[in-house]
């Protein structure tokens, strides 16, 4: 694994030339622009085993909850314009209706119940935790949930087998990109689908306020994507790019896509 003051390469395209992001790099973070092909990251992520728990999600988040004092300039508007056109938080009816009530994979799953029967739950979750409890109420409704770093848990199912998988406020979080993109297409059926619901690093608000944007959280976001290079990486990875919000994209923190398969 990643140690806390290791340089990785680019996780998009593997590159190691990078240009630094002084403004957005508070020490000893080092946040870079790649070279080649401009994608936005964390250089010196910490390693897993710290994100298990010193950085683990639920106590990162209330970090920066505290400290940001709510929502930013656009966040308020963003989330009237969501609400006017159906785009809620949860998911659950279009999950059903795109994954075919199937069985689901929720990478980063959290405590765990954000798949709801009839879909059939399984999960991959980083926080010893969150693990703990998702794992017991995946079990109860026929599924489950493996413990570990997403990239290489999603290796452990079989290929083929899920209708669906979600990546809910995770990928961001995800030191190998392309590893995690790789094994979904692996796991998931012909006709399957891949949910993404990532920060905005191209909104309104991140380049209005700057540092303060409620999409930087450190160290614990290490990869920060427009439109753009979240269709890059996908494409890389074998899966066109159906964006969901494309109507609030401009004005909203995060970008919500649906990827398939590209040869289906």
């Amino acid at each position: 694994m990643l140690e806390q003051d290791a340089y990785r390469p680019c996780p998009a395209c593997g590159s190691d030339g990078a240009t630094p992001v002084a403004a957005y790099s508070p020490d000893p973070w080092s946040v870079v622009t790649c070279t080649p092909c401009q994608f936005v990251y964390l250089r010196n992520p910490p390693a897993y085993e710290a994100l298990e728990e010193d950085f683990a999600w639920e106590k990162t988040y209330e970090a920066k909850k505290t400290a940001s004092k709510g929502s930013t300039p656009f966040s308020p508007l963003a989330r009237k314009l969501r609400g006017h056109l159906g785009m809620y938080r949860d998911k659950t009816q279009q999950f059903r209706k795109w994954f075919n009530d199937g069985a689901v994979l929720d990478i980063g799953c959290g405590w765990g119940q954000r798949i709801q029967p009839p879909m059939t739950p399984h999960g991959i979750e980083l926080s010893v935790a969150m693990h703990r409890h998702a794992d017991g109420w995946m079990r109860q409704h026929g599924g489950y949930c493996l413990h570990g770093p997403g990239a290489d848990a999603i290796w452990d199912f079989p290929e083929a087998h899920f209708d669906g998988v979600v990546m809910f406020s995770y990928l961001e979080h995800e030191t190998a990109v392309m590893q995690v993109l790789k094994g979904a297409h692996r796991a998931l059926k012909p006709t399957g689908a891949v949910f993404i619901r990532v920060p905005n690093y191209a909104s309104l608000n991140r380049r209005v306020i700057g540092p303060k944007w409620c999409g930087f959280r450190y160290p614990d976001h290490v990869n920060y994507f427009t439109l753009q290079s979240l269709r890059d990486v996908a494409a890389r990875a074998g899966f066109t790019t159906h964006l969901v919000n494309k109507f609030s994209l401009p004005v909203d923190d995060n970008i919500t896509v649906l990827l398939r398969k590209t040869n289906t």
